[in-house]
């Protein structure tokens, strides 16, 4: 018992430590999706792992497929969101890291939308890399998803 109570104002600490970090993160998160218009905020992805994301920072996730990997797309979803896309002139389009590619980049031919790049979702990046940590994983996500909003 006593052991413990020494280890105790460590964890405090890093708790605390890490509290912050993740306060910044929001807020940063928060300000650079500001500028963009909610009408704009709309972005496809493989599957539907973003909600919490979205709901968070007020972007639209659409995926062709459901909130599993595993779901299969129906080919009548797929033509419901090419036309989508069309007609609101949404212009982010990702695959994730976890994904299998190929139904992105069809709907990007059926569009003429370039897929904007890779995101990631149910796993983090090799050390080093750009999605170590999940710190790292959500500001790395925000910068390629408010790029792509933006048509850069």
């Amino acid at each position: 018992m006593h052991r413990r109570r020494r280890r105790l104002p460590a964890y405090r600490a890093n708790a605390e430590r890490y509290t912050a970090e993740l306060k910044t993160l929001d807020a940063d998160i928060r300000a650079a999706w500001a500028p963009i218009p909610a009408a704009q905020r709309k972005v496809i992805t493989s599957h539907a792992a973003y909600a919490y994301y979205g709901q968070a920072y007020g972007v639209r996730f659409l995926s062709p497929q459901g909130v599993s990997t595993e779901s299969e797309a129906s080919a009548k979803g797929v033509a419901q969101l090419v036309r989508q896309i069309r007609k609101e002139g949404i212009k982010a389009l990702f695959v994730e890291n976890i994904s299998d590619p190929r139904l992105i980049e069809q709907i990007g031919r059926e569009t003429g939308v370039k897929p904007s790049g890779e995101l990631y979702s149910d796993a983090l990046s090799a050390p080093g890399a750009d999605a170590e940590t999940y710190v790292r994983m959500m500001r790395t996500n925000t910068e390629r998803l408010v790029r792509a909003v933006r048509g850069d």
